[in-house]
């Protein structure tokens, strides 16, 4: 019996940090600036764009190098959210552990299903 409650424990204390994961994460977004600081993306916790600020200094600029200042800043704003996502990991589950492992994993594919829209 004293085992069936250690195990009962365990696994409402893994509950516990994984809902807390998943509310911590939810709340995330990421903003990045280009060099110039003309350019400012705002991603949300799944990678999308949420945010596009652009300086009027952009018109002074070829259309083409607008282009990879916001795809450079949204691949900017995708590297500080998955460095958020790493750290609310590691506070909550552990970054090693299987949940860990997993929110990574699907951070990682939706970033990458997202550049590829």
């Amino acid at each position: 019996m004293e085992r069936i409650d250690e195990w009962e424990r365990e696994f409402a204390e893994r509950a516990a940090q994984a809902k807390a994961l998943a509310e911590r994460t939810a709340g995330l977004s990421a903003t990045a600036e280009d060099a110039d600081g003309l350019i400012e993306v705002t991603v949300g916790s799944n990678g999308q764009v949420t945010g596009l600020r652009l300086d009027e200094g952009i018109r002074r600029q070829p259309a083409a190098t607008t282009a990879r200042q916001i795809l450079a800043a949204i691949r900017a704003a995708k590297a500080e959210l998955t460095r958020q996502f790493q750290l609310v990991t590691a506070e909550t589950v552990g970054v090693d552990s299987e949940t860990g492992r997993a929110v990574m994993a699907g951070l990682a594919a939706r970033l990458t299903d997202e550049e590829s829209k």
